[in-house]
């Protein structure tokens, strides 16, 4: 008798594994913020965790590993600029001191794409970590993701690029 549950063939594209990579930056700038770990701990945490595709008994999509590096190293390396262009596209009223760490590490990784990243389109960028942002907030906090993250685009020049909006 055959397998019921059938096993998904679909081949994994690059694209997912870049999500998958943004996702794991994010969880990595949050860990490297909140649990002060410092950079070479986290890329080899990273290593580990995700050659075998599998935490705490669950199989995750493959994330490309030089892309996660790409991002949490470029951060790390560049967070003097990127901060102060988060700050810059915030409500006056709402600093980035004020932001939770998970919202800061999706803006982090996000901004430092659309600053220092120009060979991918602004409006990929924004798409993904609205869905990054989707995974941990609420429909507000999300707009907002996209409201900051169209500013930093506007402010970085790339105001040219084709955008997403919210539904």
């Amino acid at each position: 008798m055959a397998n019921p549950i059938a096993r998904d063939t679909t081949p994994i594209r690059p694209a997912n594994q870049r999500g998958a990579a943004r996702l794991a930056a994010v969880q990595a700038l949050y860990q490297m913020d909140v649990g002060r770990q410092s950079l070479e701990d986290t890329l080899s945490q990273f290593a580990a965790i995700h050659k075998t595709r599998e935490v705490e008994g669950e199989e995750y999509l493959p994330a490309d590993a030089d892309f996660f590096k790409q991002i949490v190293s470029g951060v790390i390396r560049a967070q003097l600029d990127i901060d102060p262009a988060i700050d810059a596209s915030l409500k006056d009223d709402w600093p980035m001191s004020r932001i939770d760490a998970t919202l800061r590490a999706i803006l982090r990784a996000a901004t430092f794409e659309l600053v220092r990243r120009k060979d991918i389109p602004a409006r990929v960028v924004i798409t993904e970590y609205i869905d990054v942002a989707k995974a941990f907030f609420d429909e507000d906090v999300t707009r907002m993701v996209n409201g900051v993250l169209d500013n930093v685009a506007r402010n970085a020049g790339r105001e040219n690029e084709q955008t997403p909006k919210q539904k």
